[in-house]
């Protein structure tokens, strides 16, 4: 219980800031209405017990699940099981991760139906397991990571330039929504499991990078699927979020609907669990009695956290965007997203996962306050950069995805080894339910209001963007780490 308060108290501490910004922005400039604003403080509430029980369900639950499985498939020394192991776990864990599923139907709409929703959510989770099949094997086979992201980037690279641009907002915003809440941390602890059978330093140097490798599959998959598809144009709306009477019964109303949504998200993680546990595992009593219950602390918690995110969040953040770009100086909506994009990350549940792994795998030598920190920046630039492009049209998400790639793969040559396979593990990591969510929406509402914004070509990539940032600013963080450590050797 001690663990779990203490989950508490850091998730209240992360979104107390988000909570505070949208208050004041409520009571100055961008007033959204007493209802509203109460149904956003009911969500703050569960998303904050719902994030705490989360995070302890996936500590004792998720990510020894992940561990074992790792660990488990390498010691059989069989590339090829582990390479189809890979892409089973890979290709189920993703095909039910709500994020996913949100884009999904947003592209189905988008694209009045020429896309369903179930081929886009097949295509992008081959993509994935793919991609995690790949990483494992790289695991094993030591290939340097570096040169991973400059094959799989130059590739990507490569599809852009043929497919159509209304295909690369779905496409970049897919890598970033694969990689949610409930896919990170078991491709995490997968990547621990799998390396610890390693042995000296490169235990330590391959923990990270499989989130990276895994979330640049969608991109290549869904690419493809625009290439092959022979579409062009585009038609349709965006999905406008839903509009609910009252305070607490909009909340009743969303927790069936996400209960059957999250169970379809943990059935596939139990079902496999329970197949290695009767085949290979063979946990005593007491071990797989305490997995259970993480499973279902896991469940109960991502039930509340959703509905705080859908119910409250949501709404509220499409009304701030909209009240903030209508008024007369809208420029100010730049900085205030700078703001929105350095405390929303806070507030992200697989960002938690990943620090709580980065102390576990380097002892605590790096701070996790720096992450955050670094995280934070990175996510506040990208959602900077996204309103400028929102107010300046004749901007396209290319102008800003391809030079920024070019950094980040160039910076993976001179940044520390463990620093990049964080750095691309982040990527996935800062873009999860929150920014699906709140950010998503902010950028529509805002998109909506801007005179000669076009909603659906702007206002998808903000998670593109958010996806893309933290993969320059922890490698940065990394060279500014090695030059300290070289420092201290030489005083």
């Amino acid at each position: 219980m001690n663990i779990l308060m203490q989950r508490f108290k850091d998730v209240l501490l992360s979104v107390l800031p988000i909570f505070v910004i949208v208050l004041i922005l409520n009571l100055t400039i961008a007033p959204i209405g007493t209802q509203l604003m109460l149904r956003f403080v009911v969500g703050s509430v569960f998303i904050i017990f719902g994030l705490a029980i989360f995070l302890f369900g996936v500590e004792i639950g998720i990510q020894t699940i992940g561990n074992l499985m790792g660990s488990t498939i390498t010691r059989k020394k069989n590339i090829w099981m582990l390479v189809i192991l890979g892409f089973i776990l890979g290709f189920f864990i993703n095909i039910a991760e709500p994020d996913l599923q949100v884009l999904a139907r947003q592209v189905s709409l988008v694209t009045s139906g020429l896309i369903s929703q179930n081929s886009f959510v097949i295509v992008v989770s081959i993509g994935i397991g793919i991609m995690v099949a790949l990483g494992l094997a790289r695991i094993v086979l030591k290939i340097p990571i570096h040169k991973v992201f400059t094959v799989l980037y130059g590739l990507i690279f490569l599809l852009v330039i043929f497919a159509p641009e209304a295909f690369l907002g779905f496409a970049f915003d897919s890598g970033g929504a694969t990689t949610g809440s409930m896919s990170v941390p078991f491709i995490l602890s997968l990547a621990v499991g799998v390396s610890s059978t390693q042995a000296g330093v490169a235990s330590e140097l391959d923990s990270f990078g499989l989130v990276g490798i895994a979330s640049a599959g969608p991109m290549i998959a869904v690419l493809t699927m625009a290439l092959l598809s022979n579409i062009q144009t585009l038609t349709g709306s965006l999905p406008q979020p839903l509009h609910y009477e009252g305070i607490i019964l909009p909340f009743l109303k969303q927790i069936p609907l996400l209960i059957f949504e999250v169970t379809m998200s943990l059935l596939p993680i139990l079902i496999t669990f329970l197949v290695f546990q009767i085949i290979y595992f063979k946990l005593p009593k007491k071990q797989l009695n305490r997995i259970l219950k993480g499973l279902l602390y896991t469940f109960v918690g991502f039930v509340l956290f959703l509905a705080g995110v859908n119910t409250g969040f949501m709404e509220a953040g499409n009304a701030i965007g909209y009240a903030v770009a209508s008024i007369e100086n809208n420029w100010i909506i730049i900085p205030i997203g700078f703001v929105i994009g350095l405390t929303v990350i806070l507030a992200e549940p697989a960002v938690y996962v990943l620090n709580e792994q980065i102390r576990n795998v380097t002892s605590g030598h790096i701070r996790k306050k720096s992450i955050l920190f670094a995280l934070s920046i990175g996510v506040g630039i990208a959602v900077g950069l996204s309103m400028v492009r929102i107010l300046s049209p004749h901007i396209r998400l290319w102008h800003f995805l391809i030079p920024g790639y070019i950094i980040a793969i160039a910076l993976s040559y001179f940044a520390p080894t463990l620093f990049v396979g964080i750095a691309f593990d982040s990527g996935g990591v800062a873009s999860g339910p929150m920014t699906a969510t709140f950010i998503l929406a902010f950028a529509q509402g805002v998109a909506e209001a801007v005179e000669g914004a076009d909603v659906l070509l702007d206002a998808f990539g903000v998670i593109a963007m958010v996806a893309l940032t933290p993969l320059i600013a922890i490698q940065v963080l990394g060279l500014m780490y090695e030059r300290k450590v070289s420092k201290k050797e030489l005083s």
